[in-house]
């Protein structure tokens, strides 16, 4: 089975928040004092991490679900409800987070890049909190809100300082498994390798070089075909690209017509890739026969023999020299997702009206609605956010219903 996977699902569910408490201050030679109940805990928040110690996406593939703890409630004297503890998981560095419907959500790139993939609920309101000169003992809290929950898709772009690209068999995995310390699966058919391979290379001077193994690439592979689209994103981020073309008598087709090809279907798939330094190279040397060399006048090397390596290596260095002098300073990376603090009013199926918004479901989740203080404050609080108005611009009419939340009730104007 394989350890490499580069696409998964993943289901993150913040915690909840923890309820607000009622209680009344009980102290000897005063029977009935203030209230003094405290809030609920804040749920915990799930963040996304990048973190260059996890290499594939494996850990989602059999435990997609991740969720953070929820907050404790508030007790009597004004004791607040412990936090939830928030929940940080590692993906590898270059991981994408669209959300179902295929929007892109957040780009974590370089180590430590985080996003808040679900925030944790609020903390009700104990009832000391509703304390005031025209309420001298409110006798209701607030419940905790829900922490958020829902299914992302994450994909792994790798990150390389090369991206090496050519037809399947043309000699990548030989030549990684002899410039690094990676060992990829080798074989003398096409398609061996079937999952991207990661080598470092040591230069003398003291420099490191990533160099990735891309699987084969075949025409059409920009729309789709062998596997495209999975095997050319990896190539997105590479800083340097090497294009090995295959010299032996039994390539698929002659070194200029293979790099026709495999540019073709680079710019097919993101035109930028064709403006990265690049490295063109013949492969198999040593068993190239002399129509193939007439045909090819660039440089050439042969993994198994060791000849022209130094030179392609050196001339690997180079490119992402240029490449990393080009680069602008890199910026931290900040994700902005801001919640919408107002209100939406919408029309159901049923008739009746269905109103939106934080601050609105959060002045109706009080501990008990059926109580007329409690109910009091929910009838001032909306009128003050102004739902009475929106509904009327909306075009609703005396006894239509209308929900926030899981409140109900009939609009009526004044």
């Amino acid at each position: 089975m394989s350890g490499f996977v580069d696409e998964a699902q993943l289901n993150v569910r913040g915690g909840d928040g923890g309820a607000g408490a009622v209680s009344v201050r009980r102290e000897a030679h005063v029977p009935l004092g203030g209230p003094d109940g405290g809030d609920g805990g804040k749920g915990g928040d799930v963040w996304l991490v990048a973190d260059r110690n996890v290499s594939s996406l494996l850990a989602f593939r059999d435990h997609p679900h991740r969720k953070a703890t929820s907050g404790t409630h508030g007790q009597g004297k004004k004791k607040h409800g412990h936090a939830g503890s928030d929940v940080l998981v590692a993906v590898p560095e270059g991981t994408t987070v669209y959300d179902q419907e295929g929007e892109l959500l957040a780009d974590l790139v370089s180590a430590g890049d985080r996003w808040l993939a679900a925030a944790g609920g609020r903390g009700g309101r104990g009832n000391a909190r509703f304390l005031s000169n025209r309420r001298r003992a409110p006798s209701f809290a607030e419940q905790g809100e829900k922490g958020e929950e829902r299914w992302l898709r994450l994909e792994l772009r790798l990150l390389a300082d090369v991206a090496l690209v050519g037809f399947p068999n043309v000699g990548k995995s030989t030549l990684i498994s002899r410039i690094s310390a990676a060992r990829p699966k080798i074989a003398d058919y096409p398609f061996t390798t079937l999952e991207p391979n990661l080598g470092v290379v040591r230069m003398d001077e003291g420099d490191e070089l990533v160099v990735a193994d891309i699987p084969g690439l075949i025409e059409g592979a920009a729309e789709g075909r062998g596997l495209g689209h999975r095997f050319l994103r990896h190539v997105e981020r590479a800083r340097a690209l090497a294009v090995l073309l295959d010299l032996a008598p039994t390539a698929p087709h002659p070194p200029a017509e293979q790099e026709r090809i495999v540019l073709h279907e680079l710019g097919q798939y993101r035109p930028e890739l064709l403006e990265r330094p690049r490295i063109v190279v013949g492969s198999k040397a040593d068993i190239a026969d002399a129509d193939q060399l007439a045909g090819w006048s660039g440089p050439t090397f042969s993994a198994v023999t060791g000849d022209g390596i130094p030179q392609l290596v050196g001339a690997m260095a180079d490119a992402v020299r240029q490449a990393r002098a080009a680069e602008p300073e890199p910026e931290p990376f900040v994700v902005h997702r801001p919640r919408p603090e107002g209100l939406v009013v919408r029309r159901t199926d049923s008739g009746g009206w269905l109103v939106e918004g934080r601050a609105v479901e959060r002045a109706v989740a009080l501990s008990d609605i059926t109580n007329l203080e409690a109910l009091a404050y929910v009838q001032q609080r909306l009128r003050s956010l102004g739902v009475d108005k929106a509904l009327a611009r909306a075009g609703a009419r005396d006894g239509d219903p209308v929900q926030i939340a899981s409140f109900h009730f009939d609009y009526l104007t004044d």
